[in-house]
Formats: C-alpha cells, structure tokens, sequence
C-alpha cells in the first residue's frame, strides 16, 4: 500500500509529532539522522504495540479484571488501526492528506505504552528466592503505585485514543459502491477528543482533507473558503493551518482551471496566510511563487487575477526574497499584459522590446482580450478597475528597490502604459502607476544602464512620462501625488540637459508649497539637480537662483522641519556652485548659514564638509562675507 512519505513538519504551536521507530532519541551530536517512518510503518507498529499490550495482559496474575478491559480496548484497537490502514491504502488520491493521521497515531502511541507498563506491573515475578531488601522494595513498588485510579486513566487514554482513530474513518471518505464517496468530506464531522482543547486542529483538518478529497467541487471551493475565514481570525490560526500541511493542497487547487471558484477560495485562503514575513517564506517553500505566476499568466477570470494580483503584492512587499523570485518566474509580463488591456499606446514608442518578450507579452494581451469578450463573469468596469489597480500596486512593489524587475518593465510597453494611465486615470489607480514610475526613476538613478536605455534623451516614452510627472508635479490632486512625482523628477535629474526650465520651474514653485512633504520633496529634488555628482550642477545651480528658488528655500530651514536638512544640502549646493550671484547676498545665505553651522553638524553629520565648504566660497566672492568677518572682529 502506497502511504503519504512526507516528513512531519515541527508544530510550533501545538506539539506532538510521532517519535521515531526504535525507541527514544536522545539529542547528542553527531549521529546519523533517522529515517522519518511513513504513515504505513506508524501504523503498523502501533498495531504491534496493540497486540503485545494484549498479549501483557493476559499474563497478569493481578488486576486481572481490569487487565481484561485492557485487553478487550487492545483488540478494538488493533482492529480499528488495520480499517484505517485499508481506507487509506484504497483512496484514490495518492498519497493521502497524514496530518491528522500522524497526530491520532503519535497520542495512540502514548496511550499504548502507558497500558502496556501498567500491565506488565501485575506480572508476579518469579524466580525470586532470598531476596535482598533493596529487591524486595523494587518488587513491591509497583503493586503499591498500581491501583484502580490508575487503571482508569490508562482506560480513559485509550478510550479517547479509540474515538479519534474512530473519527479518521469519518474523515477519509471511502467508496460503497452506492456514491458514498469523498463528496462528504469534512460535513457533520464530530470533535475528535484530540482536538477537544483546540478545536483549530480538527478544523484544519477537516477542510484540508476535503479540499484534497472531496469530489463535489463547490465541497472543495466551500472547504478553502472556510480555511481562509479562520486564517482570517488570527495569527495562531495562520500557522496552524501552514503547520498541518494546508499549503500544497490549496496550491494544488488554485491550478484547477476547470473550477473558478475552487481557484478563488484558494486565492483567497493563500491571501490570508501570507500576513507576514515568516509565513510568506513558508508558503513560498512549497513552491507556491511558480503556481501563483502561471495561474495569473493563465486566467481568464478578472476576479482571479485581481486576487493573484494582491497577493502577489502582498508577498513581494513583505519579504524580499519572494520578491526576488517573483522577478525569476517572471511575474513582470502577465501584470504589464493586463495593466496594458483596454489602453490605447498609439505609436508612441520608438523601440521595440526584444522579440521573445513581444510575442509573449502580445500572447498574454490577447488571452486577456478574448476572456474580456468571452462574457466572463466580473467584467464590470468597477471589476476591470479593481484588477488594473491590483497589478499596478504588484508592479509597484516588485520595482522597488529591484533594477532587474524595473528593467523588465522598461523593455515592455508597461512604461508607456504606466504615463498612458497616469494621464487618464485618478485615485488610486493613477497613484500607484505614479508610484511604480517612481520607483523605476530610482533605479534608473543607481544604474547608468538603465537610465541610458529607458530614458534617452529622444525617446517619446521618456518624454511621455516626463510630461505626466510635470503635470502631476503641478497639479496633483493630493500632496502624495505630488511628492511622487517631485521625487521621480529628481531621481531622473542627470537625464535633463543644462538650465532645464522646463523641469525646474515647477519644483521651485513647490518649495513654497504648504505641505511640508512636497516641499520636503522639491528641496531633495533639485538637490539632486544640483548635486556635484551631477555634471551640469552648475548650470543647474544657477537657473535654480535665476528662477527666484533662494527665497522660498530660507522658508525651509526652520528647525525642527522635515524639509530642514535637505533644504539646507540644496542651499549649500547653490552656495558652492554661483557663490557670487546677487540673490545669495540678497536673501543674507551667508549670515544664516553661519548662524545654523553648529547645531545642523551636529544633527546632520552629513553636512559635516558641505556646509563649511559652501561658508568659505561665500566668504571668498561674496560683498557680505566682509562685513560679517568685521562684524566678528
């Protein structure tokens, strides 16, 4: 008979796993480790145990009432355990969901040997003659700790241990020839007296065993559904369920194509699990990331893929290292296809994405195309909306901080079509399109590579998206939109060419902005304009100036605000680069930079070579510089 060989995972909740066969193992180091036993030799051996607890009993020369109970609870036992083992080995789906069976065998166990030691105490020992008193002692002990307060705890044990492997026949459905089949899995099932101080357990169980078994798919799509609203209760419940093996058969149910609410329960249930970062690495062991992808690249349910979608934002921005292979599976191209659908890109971009990536990417957009006009269910434009939001917010969070995945994008329409949707769409949608932008500028910004492929400089995507980012820049409907936009424009700063107005104008018309966020942003961004690190800082520096951005920046240097420190970077950089420009004298830069020197290096161990540098160019060209230094002596 072919039995689950899966390993019993470690319960870090509840405890309990079988101990090996052979006996107790200690914890020295060094040694070979043990073959985990399947669920046949388990189950095999308890039988053993059974039979030798009966064959003990039968010897007894005292109790030998209460011993012929233990030998009556030994047969029902053995017999019960060889039902399980046939009903096991005649399921259709193999190997079998264990969990449960492990759990029933690893307490049977113990209730076993606790009846097998009480039954061997009433064996007389023989071959006792002159026995020393220290033997007699030993003799007598046993008979004075064995009483019948005992013997009904043994019986009591093995009671309980009878109900539950009682409960594993009404768990693993069985085939009568009349349709008594898997289509009751997990329906009117009793409380096992295992799980009777945490009912969780055989909760779990029942559900997983009938989204594994069951043959009526809505028994399958109703049992994850219930595994997601108890993953949804707590976070004992999430590892609970993860522990007792749930993981594989969801995953294996989100790949049913044929039954979409199955998929979207799974979906949903999986959601749940992954709440953190723990539980996302778990779930991603079993192998879940590769499935998630080809179930979204394969859908046509947008209610599915909005779900995936989540999901997959979920997990990409809660544990890094599931980002990481989701960038490997290439999640990139099912979420840019269905960001994409529906929007017109015109002939607005100017190169082509590598051949490979076309055909797949336009393979994908037509799948989406056709289920859109199939007359599948959810494609309301609330439902259509949803999803694009969804897939924005994943590619969102699988761009940030991650070149390769911006770099994916970048080599797809999903840059035009993120500008496309920033210029039509609002809300949410809009912002997390910004947002992924955002994040592809700041890769761009670390990586030379990118920025020349992605942003060159006759590029009409760029300019496309540019035109979005000052648009946004300006007249954002909230200051999040703004500051996203400010900070993407700053991060493509070394694309623009010398005393580009065009670009700086609007982010010094947001120093003076009333949030201190996007003025906080403004002042970072042009700082980046006029950093060293950028080789037209000087041109940038002085349109800066020119552009009347000395005033609103003083403004920004009060302590305690946000936009304090960068607006003193921007301020020095301005300083170092036109030091003899007339608005720096007029507006006293000189004066108030002296007077913050001390506190802001002490804050800002940054500033520490920037902002004497900036004093002393001052000192050198400026007409203030003398004054103050005679004002000083």
């Amino acid at each position: 008979m072919e039995i689950s060989t899966e390993m019993t995972k470690t319960r870090k909740i509840t405890g309990g796993a079988i101990r090996p066969s052979g006996g107790g193992g200690g914890g020295g180091g060094g040694g070979r480790r043990r073959r985990e036993s399947t669920v046949e030799e388990d189950l095999s051996r308890l039988i053993t145990l059974a039979d030798r607890l009966k064959k003990v009993a039968a010897d007894a020369d005292s109790w030998r009432a209460e011993c012929s109970q233990l030998t009556h609870r030994a047969d029902l036992i053995a017999a019960v355990l060889r039902a399980v083992a046939r009903r096991l080995s005649s399921l259709p789906h193999q190997p079998p969901y264990s969990a449960p069976v492990r759990r029933v065998a690893a307490s049977a166990d113990r209730s076993l040997d606790r009846a097998i030691s009480f039954a061997r105490r009433c064996r007389r020992r023989r071959r006792l003659l002159l026995p020393s008193p220290a033997a007699l002692l030993r003799f007598l002990i046993p008979f004075a700790a064995t009483g019948a307060a005992d013997f009904r705890r043994a019986l009591a044990h093995l009671d309980a241990s009878l109900a539950d492997l009682r409960w594993l026949l009404s768990l693993y459905p069985y085939d009568d020839g009349e349709g008594g089949d898997a289509a009751s899995v997990g329906v009117g099932l009793s409380l096992p007296p295992i799980a009777a101080t945490d009912p969780v357990l055989s909760y779990v169980w029942t559900f997983v065993a009938a989204i594994q078994m069951a043959s009526r798919p809505s028994d399958r799509a109703d049992a994850a559904q219930s595994l997601a609203n108890l993953a949804r209760d707590g976070h004992r419940n999430r590892w609970v369920i993860v522990d007792e093996g749930a993981v594989p058969p969801l995953l294996a149910l989100l790949e049913d194509r044929d039954d979409e609410a199955s998929q979207s329960a799974a979906a949903a249930a999986l959601s749940n699990l992954c709440t953190d970062r723990e539980l996302i690495s778990t779930v991603a062991d079993a192998f879940a990331i590769p499935v998630i992808v080809q179930t979204l690249s394969d859908s046509t349910s947008t209610r599915l893929q909005s779900q995936l979608a989540s999901l997959i934002s979920r997990m990409a921005a809660l544990d890094a290292l599931a980002c990481e292979e989701f960038a490997r599976e290439n999640a990139i191209l099912p979420l840019v296809a269905l960001l994409s659908s529906d929007v017109p890109l015109g002939d607005d971009v100017n190169t082509a994405p590598p051949p490979s990536m076309t055909a797949s990417l336009s393979t994908r957009s037509s799948r989406v195309s056709l289920a859109h006009g199939g007359g599948y269910v959810d494609e309301s434009p609330a439902a259509k909306l949803e999803l694009k939001t969804a897939c924005a917010e994943a590619l969102w969070m699988l761009c940030k901080g991650s070149i390769e995945s911006s770099r994916k994008v970048t080599e797809t329409v999903g840059l035009l079509c993120l500008a496309k949707l920033m210029e039509t769409e609002e809300d949410q949608l809009q912002l997390n399109c910004l947002r992924t932008v955002m994040e592809i500028a700041a890769a761009a910004e670390s990586d030379a590579d990118l920025r020349g492929s992605a942003f060159k400089k006759n590029s009409s995507v760029a300019k496309s998206v540019v035109e979005q980012l000052l648009r946004l820049a300006q007249q954002g409907r909230s200051p999040s939109v703004q500051a996203a936009a400010i900070r993407a424009l700053g991060s493509l700063a070394r694309t623009f060419p010398a005393r580009e107005a065009r670009v700086l104008r609007p982010l010094v018309a947001q120093l003076g902005n009333q949030d201190s966020d996007v003025s906080a942003e403004a002042a970072m961004a042009l700082g980046k304009f006029a950093s060293p690190d950028n080789y037209l800082c000087v041109a940038h520096a002085a349109a800066i100036v020119e552009l009347e951005g000395v005033r609103p920046l003083m403004r920004l240097l009060r302590p305690g605000e946000k936009s304090q420190l960068p607006g003193l970077v921007l301020l020095c950089c301005l300083a170092s680069h036109v030091p003899r420009h007339e608005a720096l004298e007029r507006e006293r830069v000189l004066l108030t930079l002296e007077s913050v020197r001390r506190i802001a290096v002490a804050r800002h161990p940054s500033l520490e070579e920037l902002l004497p540098r900036a004093i002393r160019q001052l000192q050198l060209y400026g007409h203030e510089a003398q004054s103050y230094i005679g004002f000083e002596r």
